[in-house]
């Protein structure tokens, strides 16, 4: 479904429409095989350089597409734990406007994780020759040398540059039109999402010789998995540094002159965040009404802080679980179903369980 409200596009991380329809359904296709002009030119919210990169790259949206399911699921198993839990991006995307229309640590995190997500997307479709416009690394040549000693180049390498060239191009450029505080936010943001991915570039090698022994070896370069990004993000987002527009308006410095000043890597954010205890449709919450939480921990996911002090209802429920596995030689390990009755606790609601708007 196409028909949101376009005051809500310009609020959202601009990779985030490709989300919108899925990338199996009827209007990919056409967009695949037919008028990339017409594709491009029915994508709400673009600006005109990325209507630009459309029409020129139309397999490229394909691929950014499965980055946006990469990125989603990431974001919501890094705050599976958390009052906000990213489901906003299932439930609603006008929910997630509202979130990023504040300048939060949420909003830096979306905006780091989603920049991330168009370069892992982009750059494994280079490798995999998904796209015209790039290859496997054409740097990546020859002969080199490394702490093992010598190897030759070999295989394909992630062209993890032109990935984030891309990236930089596409995502970037909605923030480019404008040169307030918070687009100046989201692009530090989004270029921090962006180096996060090249940071795990690691190098494989393949040995060569008699029995395998390494005499010759052949290398190349390949992006980790994407979760070594989102662990990374995750720790970026809870040690995000709060900033203030300079006086020149040119950057930002820290809020607090104790903290550090942000490098590259860090995330920056301007605004607090709301507790997300309660539904608040103008910050974006759905509240923790409902939600299950852990009775035991003392986190996030503890039920004191997931239900914000309301308490919280548990419920007695049957399961069937794996139990007694034993291992059977050669391969196979083999399993009894087992009837397990566990407790649930959910947080209660408020007395006042509605939506709260103050607009």
């Amino acid at each position: 479904n196409m028909n949101f409200l376009p005051g809500i596009w310009w609020s959202l991380p601009l990779v985030l429409i490709w989300a919108t329809p899925p990338v199996t359904s009827s209007w990919w296709y056409m967009g695949a095989v037919g008028s990339s002009r017409v594709m491009c030119d029915n994508v709400p919210g673009l600006v005109s350089r990325q209507r630009q990169l459309c029409r020129r790259h139309p397999e490229a949206m394909l691929s950014i597409g499965r980055g946006v399911a990469a990125w989603t699921a990431e974001c919501q198993h890094q705050f599976r734990r958390h009052r906000w839990d990213c489901n906003a991006l299932e439930r609603g995307q006008r929910l997630l406007g509202r979130v990023l229309l504040r300048s939060s640590r949420e909003s830096a995190f979306v905006h780091a994780i989603s920049s991330a997500g168009v370069v892992f997307a982009i750059t494994r479709a280079c490798s995999q020759g998904e796209l015209k416009s790039c290859s496997c690394d054409p740097k990546k040549k020859g002969s080199a040398k490394d702490s093992k000693g010598h190897f030759d180049w070999g295989g394909c390498s992630d062209n993890i540059d032109y990935g984030i060239k891309f990236a930089r191009a596409f995502v970037d450029a909605k923030e480019r039109k404008g040169k307030d505080a918070r687009a100046l936010m989201n692009l530090h943001n989004n270029r921090a999402g962006r180096k996060a991915v090249k940071r795990f570039l690691k190098q494989e090698c393949k040995c060569h010789g008699v029995s395998g022994s390494c005499t010759l070896r052949t290398c190349w370069l390949a992006m980790a998995d994407f979760r070594k990004t989102g662990d990374y993000l995750w720790k970026k987002y809870n040690g995000a540094i709060q900033v203030v527009m300079n006086q020149d308006g040119t950057g930002f410095t820290v809020a607090n002159k104790k903290f550090k000043k942000p490098t590259k890597n860090d995330l920056v954010y301007f605004e607090s965040s709301p507790d997300y205890c309660i539904r608040d449709r103008d910050v974006g919450s759905l509240g923790t009404a409902g939600r299950v939480c852990n009775q035991t921990s003392r986190g996030m996911d503890s039920c004191e802080v997931m239900c914000c002090g309301r308490g919280y209802d548990t419920s007695r429920v049957s399961r069937m679980t794996k139990c007694e596995c034993k291992f059977h030689w050669c391969c196979a390990v083999r399993c009894q179903d087992c009837l397990e009755v566990v407790d649930i606790h959910t947080c209660k609601a408020p007395k006042s369980a509605g939506w709260i708007s103050r607009t």
